[in-house]
């Protein structure tokens, strides 16, 4: 049952906090405006909405001017989708080159 709840809970991300959860999976340490950058649009309440839910939390401050803060995934995360470390995860070149997940 919990793992049912877990998957209904992932199910009811919006694209865009799918896309923002994954940039952030990959490429953590990474800074809002780096999302921002990849994604092409501001993504701060997307952001905030992937802490309230305990998906991604902040892991430190960059050493730019200002230090911005740095964000990563949680153990949350891993449970959610069922991984056991970000070593887990699809390589991102076969999501890249067309050879991911299978429709």
């Amino acid at each position: 049952m919990e793992q049912l709840h877990k998957t209904r809970a992932a199910s009811k991300l919006s694209p865009a906090a799918m896309e923002t959860l994954a940039i952030i999976a990959y490429k953590q340490p990474i800074l809002r405006v780096q999302i921002e950058a990849i994604r092409g649009v501001a993504s701060g309440e997307v952001v905030r909405s992937l802490m309230e839910r305990r998906l991604v939390k902040i892991v430190g401050r960059s050493d730019e001017i200002g230090r911005p803060m740095l964000y990563g995934t949680t153990k949350t995360f891993l449970e959610t989708f069922g991984l056991s470390s970000l070593k887990d995860l699809p390589k991102a070149e076969d999501f890249i080159a067309g050879k991911g997940i299978q429709s």
